[in-house]
């Protein structure tokens, strides 16, 4: 599935003022969250032009991906929950009105790229250790959140998924932060990028970054970001592509 930018065969763009790679970056981040509703078992579809979920997907994650930028509400409306509390939709390309439909605007943020020819970061790196173990999994997801009582996100199904590789950041023995890539669409996604303290931020996203370049060399890294994380972003070299938007049912 790797490959580099200049070579890959990117999915059809349907408006020619979209550019080929925001579309990767949406297929990209739907089969992440389509690796995690398979992690649940959850019965999910893909079509030309959007991603959906029939079940309820976990926290944070959407029950529906637009995949083109002329995707329409009834693309994947009435193949999602809407009747259940939680629905949300990852507008990919920020080009519909969802709030006909019961939504409102959750939130607003940014497609990123990195190009695969700049330099690693400067900043100081912790250690990349890939979690391979449910048990390693169970104290990643416990940092990710914060501590506590973690949500049931990330399951050990996710492990056994070659596209996926879920990344704790050491600082010797000590997990300082973390971040799940997933290799897919001649891209890779970059997520749930976290610190344990938030002044490790910046040396977080470079460890991140450097781990995506030692395990996938020569290709283009994607995600989404907004506030305080897409600066971090910023300041590892990524730049914006343009905007994502993700609704949530209201009503």
């Amino acid at each position: 599935m790797r490959s580099i930018l200049l070579c890959v065969n990117l999915p059809r763009v349907t408006s020619p003022e979209t550019p080929p790679v925001i579309v990767a970056a949406a297929r990209n981040n739907a089969d992440w969250c389509a690796a995690v509703g398979d992690s649940h078992g959850l019965a999910h579809t893909f079509s030309e032009k959007a991603w959906r979920s029939s079940d309820r997907t976990p926290p944070y994650y959407p029950d529906a991906v637009t995949l083109q930028p002329d995707a329409a509400p009834a693309d994947f409306l009435s193949e999602i929950d809407t009747a259940s509390p939680g629905c949300s939709v990852k507008d990919s390309f920020a080009a519909l009105d969802l709030v006909p439909y019961g939504f409102v605007e959750l939130f607003t943020a940014q497609w990123i790229h990195r190009r695969p020819e700049l330099a690693a970061p400067s900043k100081p790196n912790l250690r990349a250790e890939r979690i391979s173990t449910a048990a390693q999994l169970r104290i990643w997801q416990t940092a990710w959140h914060g501590g506590g009582n973690a949500p049931d996100v990330f399951r050990p199904e996710l492990l056994d998924d070659p596209a996926v590789l879920v990344v704790g950041l050491h600082l010797g023995d000590d997990l300082r932060a973390g971040a799940v890539l997933n290799d897919s669409s001649g891209v890779v996604g970059i997520s749930n990028v976290f610190t344990v303290d938030d002044s490790d931020a910046d040396v977080a996203w470079s460890s991140a970054i450097t781990a995506a370049a030692d395990s996938f060399p020569g290709v283009p890294l994607i995600g989404y970001q907004h506030g305080d994380d897409l600066a971090h972003a910023l300041a590892g070299g990524f730049t914006t592509l343009g905007p994502l938007r993700v609704w949530l049912r209201d009503s």
